[in-house]
């Protein structure tokens, strides 16, 4: 053995929880205390602390870094799109596309019906496109704009729009999510699909239920003043160009994401198209298009409600979420490298022995996954790696696990602020928590789909529902490789 090779062992328990708790409690007094939503420097010294404990461990830093690096390097598709969405968004206002949305949907849709409708609207644009964000920051953002010109609190509207385009990007066979749960489980994708209706097709009825029900009875549209409405649409006639022709770019992403055209091409198309339009229809020269792109757009109606949602766009936009995603994957990537994330789910699957207690500790694990290392796809993947034996194992279909990992991965992604997913709802809806604006993270208790979709996939556990055992050509196949070990007691 050479000299300088050291024996690398895994970490306890205790010293596995180490690094999570510290980062946690480093975490809440950023935020709670000094009241600075910031989660970078927590999350910078959570990946310091981890490098520590691995140190402890006997991996040499090399080692530590090149899993913090893999995780990063795995997820750049999705940092990409997160560029690609913040030029879309300078890009669509400039071209007179999210104003034109804004516009029509003052004049078209109802106050009461408007949360549903949103919500609708959202998760359809969301399964034909594949990405939620690039729903939240193109659709999403022009519902935000509705909803102010309706009087309807900012996070009633972001909670539904969550909603929408979270649980859409969750069925879509376009999704990065979608298609990354059944592969590393092992399942058919289609399949994965279907068995995920029987949770997707109730929460979403719940929480259209609950939006329909908010948006005649808790939200006061009585107080809807139609002369604001006609100063927001008066204003955004006079600064653009209206008609429904400025809505070619979002129809031209939505038939490429039919034609099952890969997500980024199809979402830098729509950016172009944007600002071909900018230049034809509002007037832009191709300088401006390029400052829309990198810096988002800016312009001044005098109607204070509307302003701060065409002041936005643009790639630097995207950075401070960008920065925070790879911060967050680097801590998931070192927990996973040193072994801590292993550690502790080695510690339940020992400890739960029947389906109920595995089905319910998988979808738990996927959300506190999402939780501590932030990152929607550790929180899939590593999960769904350490499972699926034991559910092969117990003779139960790795179908449930797809659907567990996608119900605490996908959709409990916006539910954390810190997260990736919650870090692109606040930045790209406008939500300004980072300015010390708490109120509107209330959006993530009116998510109801969101939350909803475990807590009933939780209840499946507990009753057998909707839980397919494993076929008898399965097991053969796991027994003729030593997969199928142990029947459920």
């Amino acid at each position: 053995m050479p000299e300088n090779s050291k024996v690398v062992v895994m970490p306890t328990l205790g010293m596995a929880i180490l690094p999570i708790l510290l980062t946690l409690i480093v975490l809440g007094i950023q935020i709670f205390y000094f009241g600075d939503f910031t989660p970078h420097i927590p999350l910078a010294i959570g990946i310091a602390v981890t490098g520590i404990v691995g140190l402890k461990l006997g991996h040499e830093w090399p080692n530590i870094q090149d899993g913090v690096f893999h995780v990063i390097n795995v997820a750049l598709p999705s940092v990409s799109i997160l560029i690609t969405v913040g030029m879309i968004i300078g890009l669509w206002i400039a071209s007179g596309t999210v104003p034109t949305l804004i516009y029509y949907g003052l004049i078209i849709l109802s106050p009461e019906w408007f949360l549903g409708a949103g919500m609708i609207l959202c998760s359809i644009v969301s399964v034909s496109l594949g990405t939620s964000w690039g729903t939240t920051g193109t659709v999403g953002l022009a519902l935000m704009g509705i909803g102010e010109g309706f009087g309807i609190p900012m996070y009633w509207t972001a909670g539904a729009v969550v909603s929408g385009a979270f649980f859409g990007d969750k069925i879509s066979p376009l999704s990065d999510t979608t298609n990354l749960a059944p592969a590393v489980t092992g399942t058919n994708l289609f399949d994965h699909i279907r068995n995920m209706l029987p949770t997707t097709v109730p929460s979403m009825l719940v929480a259209l239920a609950i939006y329909i029900i908010a948006g005649f009875t808790l939200i006061d549209t009585s107080q809807v003043s139609f002369e604001r409405i006609e100063a927001i649409t008066g204003a955004l006639d006079d600064a653009f160009w209206i008609s429904p022709i400025m809505l070619l770019p979002a129809l031209l992403v939505i038939v490429l994401a039919v034609m099952k055209k890969p997500p980024i091409p199809s979402l830098f198309a729509g950016a172009v198209l944007g600002a071909i339009m900018a230049i034809m229809f509002q007037g832009a020269g191709l300088h401006d298009t390029f400052t829309y792109a990198n810096s988002g757009y800016s312009v001044t109606t005098g109607v204070a409600e509307i302003d701060p949602l065409l002041n936005r766009g643009g790639i630097q936009s995207m950075m401070w979420v960008i920065s925070l995603v790879l911060l967050a994957l680097g801590l998931g990537g070192a927990l996973e490298k040193v072994g801590c994330l292993q550690a502790i789910i080695a510690v339940i699957i020992q400890k739960v022995k029947s389906f109920r207690g595995i089905q319910t500790s998988a979808i738990l694990t996927s959300v506190a996954t999402n939780t501590v290392a932030g990152d929607p796809y550790l929180s899939i993947a590593l999960p769904g790696r350490m499972y699926v034996p034991v559910y092969r194992g117990i003779r139960y279909s790795p179908l449930n696990l797809s659907r567990a990992i996608e119900e605490g991965g996908t959709l409990v992604s916006p539910l954390v602020p810190w997260n990736a997913g919650g870090a692109f709802v606040i930045t790209a809806l406008g939500l300004g928590v980072a300015d010390g604006n708490f109120q509107n993270l209330l959006y993530i208790p009116l998510a109801f789909a969101c939350w909803l979709s475990p807590c009933i996939g939780v209840f499946y556990a507990m009753t057998g529902l909707f839980s397919p055992k494993a076929t008898e050509e399965e097991i053969q196949e796991w027994e003729a490789t030593g997969e199928a070990v142990s029947e459920i007691q």
